[in-house]
């Protein structure tokens, strides 16, 4: 898969599909308590894709490692739910991790983002694995600048999650964006600086970095969407989508 430079006018032309996903993940932020239904937030997000004229990238989405196509809009990864986490009947309980993943097309360009909260009364060990997430997240965007590679991005998120403790899995990370969800490169949660993709000015991508507490195993569930650890250990989740550009990255997904 060829990957694609944007345009200074290209990128200011997604600027309104991450202003969207950013809105919506807010949204859910904020709606998601004690009591909240998973398909209720899946609802709510449905219903903003349609009052804006936006366009899911989920609901048809059906990729080789999935059962799809997946047939709701948003992920809705619980406690030791990671990645891929398939939207049921399943009310929040106190002190329940969720991690919200979303992405959508707006005026045929997409943008992606992830964000993980605690409902009800957090556990310090939750929060401080939702912060291991934010502070690889907010590292790795640092250092997406021209004349660095994917591999600074990789060995930054994988260097912060070995500070805080945990595994890491490399089977799932970051990937471009563009005018789909899914492109090349692909940005793994660990790896060595200085080799890879070389960063350039036009490239839009999603850093992604999600860990679980204990492990770097993964199970996938029956539903054939749903990663769990495999040691039935919390996981968190946090993503951006950025463009890189001649000086500071644009976080095209930023909330508030």
């Amino acid at each position: 898969m060829a990957i694609e430079l944007l345009t200074p006018a290209q990128i200011d032309e997604m600027r309104p599909a991450g202003r969207f996903v950013a809105d919506v993940l807010t949204t859910l932020v904020e709606t998601a308590d004690v009591g909240t239904d998973l398909i209720e937030l899946d609802a709510l997000a449905h219903r903003m894709i349609r009052e804006r004229g936006a366009e899911s990238c989920y609901i048809d989405y059906a990729p080789s490692f999935g059962r799809g196509p997946f047939g709701y809009v948003l992920c809705t990864s619980v406690n030791d739910a990671v990645l891929h986490g398939l939207p049921h009947r399943y009310k929040l309980r106190d002190g329940d991790l969720v991690s919200f993943d979303f992405a959508v097309s707006v005026d045929g360009w997409v943008c992606d983002s992830a964000v993980s909260k605690v409902v009800g009364t957090p556990r310090d060990e939750d929060l401080r694995l939702i912060e291991a997430t934010e502070v690889a997240l907010a590292r790795a965007i640092e250092v997406a600048r021209p004349g660095k590679k994917v591999g600074d991005i990789s060995a930054v998120i994988g260097e912060t999650a070995r500070e805080y403790g945990y595994p890491v899995n490399t089977q799932f990370g970051g990937h471009g964006v563009g005018r789909t969800m899914h492109g090349d490169p692909h940005i793994s949660n660990d790896g060595k600086a200085g080799r890879g993709f070389p960063l350039k000015p036009g490239l839009v991508i999603a850093i992604e970095p999600w860990f679980l507490a204990s492990t770097d195993e993964i199970r996938m569930d029956d539903d054939g969407w749903t990663i769990r650890s495999a040691d039935g250990s919390r996981g968190a989740h946090s993503e951006h989508t950025i463009a890189i550009t001649e000086g500071d990255p644009i976080i095209m997904t930023a909330r508030g």
